[in-house]
């Protein structure tokens, strides 16, 4: 039934019913109806709520959500697969060891900034990710990262931050940010620095310095002009080549020195 899926994603998202009801330009009794199950949505409303989810307009009148899995694996990671609506991640030990400690280091650089919540933390480990390959044609994480309506999104994330969390390495807490119900993480322990470059080191910093003051609508509308987000599908993986197609208010490498 569609209005137990709603309250579903409501509860899962860490949401409240008025910022649910704010966001369909109606008041809480009435969204309450739609709960339980009284009160039909319009089309608009489900594509409004669709995307607050990030579903497709499909997903969510169907009332499903789509199952990403990350496996790690001990040796050479495969290219994503896609199995029907479901993403297929797999990562090696080496580069989850390498996201592990990236996270650690952004985390203990800026996770106890107010603005520095999930959404916030997805994007910038993206743009570190992104901006590296365009400036040295390598991978510092790799990591694959999928669009949806909030912006790009680490398919990794929640499993290496669950597996983080048994390890005692990060704590997940719950905090607001003037109205709004937030998640953050924050380090219990040092990053392993070598395992990280001074390059990449560098890298991290200056990505950091560039974005990591923008809160999480400031970050998302940003990430939604970037060449690789607009050009990849809904719900699949970005492509780190098409970077080199950024326009100059994106761009991070200076190619006219390269002529």
């Amino acid at each position: 039934m569609l209005a137990s899926f709603v309250r579903q994603l409501r509860q899962e998202h860490s949401l409240t019913q008025q910022f649910v009801a704010s966001k369909l330009g109606i008041s809480r009794p009435t969204y309450l109806q739609i709960e339980r199950g009284k009160r039909d949505l319009t089309i608009g409303e489900a594509n409004t709520l669709a995307g607050l989810f990030d579903l497709s307009l499909t997903d969510f009148l169907a009332g499903k959500e789509p199952k990403l899995s990350v496996i790690i694996e001990k040796k050479s990671a495969k290219t994503p697969v896609k199995k029907g609506e479901n993403l297929e991640i797999r990562v090696t030990r080496k580069n989850l060891e390498k996201f592990k400690q990236v996270l650690l280091y952004v985390l203990g650089k800026v996770g106890s900034q107010p603005n520095v919540g999930e959404t916030v933390l997805h994007k910038l480990l993206y743009f570190i990710d992104f901006d590296y390959y365009e400036k040295f044609e390598e991978n510092l994480m790799g990591a694959t990262y999928i669009k949806n309506h909030h912006g790009p999104t680490s398919v990794a994330l929640s499993s290496i931050i669950a597996d983080m969390q048994k390890q005692a390495e990060l704590e997940v807490v719950k905090s607001r940010y003037f109205t709004y119900q937030q998640k953050k993480y924050l380090p219990l322990k040092r990053p392993n620095l070598t395992l990280l470059s001074a390059r990449e080191i560098t890298h991290i910093d200056g990505v950091l310095a560039r974005l990591s003051d923008k809160n999480a609508t400031e970050l998302e509308q940003y990430s939604h002009e970037d060449i690789p987000w607009q050009s990849a599908q809904d719900g699949q993986p970005l492509s780190y080549e098409s970077v080199f197609y950024r326009d100059e208010k994106y761009s991070v490498r200076n190619y006219e020195d390269e002529l």
